[in-house]
């Protein structure tokens, strides 16, 4: 049965891929929310934003009266809830912002959405009890791990090491508490890093290539060898959508790549990449590798994250259908053959703002 979708962040990186996925691989409707920071970007979006199924709200999570409104107007039966600030670098510069919008907007949200829901078992009990609210998260929120073979599970206890992660953690007990008290029918899932096209380029990948094209240094933190598992970000939109559709009611799913990578790891194999797919390299540049530089490391660094995904698996089905080879090899080839979009954005307000080394 076709539903309505309604996507907070859906202008933002994985938004916009869950968007895409809904709207190219299903016959659901979808209603993207999104406040257009300096991270949301519509021309991620520019091939489906004449879909008559796909509606654009531009609102900010804070404004409970817009949240209420598009609600109220849309009577989604899906919340999937994306919008939040997310990059660790800018959370150690500048908390406060993610302080309002990770655990303040997800209180509005979470609020708005209970109202609704209470309205809905009223006047449409059938409406109410397919409803879900579908929490995305990191797994940031559970620290670091320090033994090579251990892995995060929904049982992991959280230790947050960022002001970012703090507040990721913080809105994740929110939306728990939501269910355990209210009832409302939540669920949460915690992802490993992301990569792939449209990625914002302060992040790792994207900006390492952009930077090679360029022939400019490619900073690494400390020494390199933190450990990040890498998951592909249309995987992940396949995943999330089964969790929003088929998950268990008040059940945590992680959701990871089976790619645990060294930083400096994946620094070398986007240059091997790059000497495959453009040889043609700046004036005066040898090798991109050449490129390398090590830098002062990143104050309070989780030095390695891994995902036990065994229970989306078990109980969804869902395994990632990219490895780490072949869906770095895409994302690569995205952004040689996507030149418009990335230039577009760096050459907004926000370039010349610090841009981050790592995750």
């Amino acid at each position: 049965m076709d539903k309505t979708f309604l996507i907070t962040g859906g202008a933002g990186f994985i938004g916009s891929a869950v968007v895409r996925e809904l709207i190219n691989n299903t016959t659901h409707q979808v209603i993207n929310v999104d406040k257009l920071t300096y991270a949301g970007n519509l021309e991620s979006l520019a091939s489906i934003e004449s879909n008559p199924r796909y509606t654009f709200e531009q609102i900010d999570i804070c404004d409970a009266i817009g949240i209420k409104s598009v609600l109220d107007t849309h009577q989604p039966d899906v919340i999937m809830h994306l919008a939040a600030e997310s990059h660790v670098d800018r959370s150690i510069d500048g908390p406060a912002a993610f302080i309002e919008t990770n655990i303040l907007g997800t209180y509005i949200l979470l609020e708005e959405a209970r109202k609704y829901w209470l309205a809905l078992k009223e006047s449409r009990t059938d409406k109410a009890e397919e409803f879900r609210f579908h929490h995305i998260s990191t797994d940031e929120v559970y620290g670091d791990l320090e033994g090579t073979d251990d892995l995060f599970t929904e049982h992991t206890a959280y230790a947050p090491s960022s002001p970012y992660s703090a507040s990721k953690a913080s809105s994740d007990h929110l939306v728990r508490a939501w269910q355990r008290t209210y009832g409302l029918p939540t669920l949460v899932s915690n992802c490993s890093n992301n990569y792939g096209p449209y990625h914002f380029p302060e992040k790792l990948i994207p900006l390492m290539i952009l930077n090679a094209l360029d022939g400019k240094p490619l900073p690494i933190y400390g020494d390199g060898a933190q450990i990040r598992d890498w998951l592909y970000v249309e995987d992940h939109a396949r995943a999330l959508i089964k969790v929003a559709s088929q998950g268990q009611v008040g059940q945590t799913y992680n959701i990871g790549g089976h790619n645990e990578k060294q930083n400096i790891e994946v620094v070398q194999t986007l240059c091997e990449l790059l000497e495959e797919l453009l040889p043609e390299k700046p004036k005066g540049l040898a090798k991109y590798r050449d490129l390398i530089t090590y830098v002062a490391d990143r104050p309070g660094h989780d030095v390695r994250y891994a995902i036990d995904a065994g229970k989306i698996e078990r109980e969804l089905g869902w395994t990632p259908e990219e490895t780490f080879e072949t869906g770095m090899r895409k994302t690569v080839q995205w952004y040689l053959e996507n030149k418009e979009w990335w230039k577009c954005v760096r050459s907004r307000e926000y370039q010349g703002q610090r841009l981050g080394k790592l995750d």
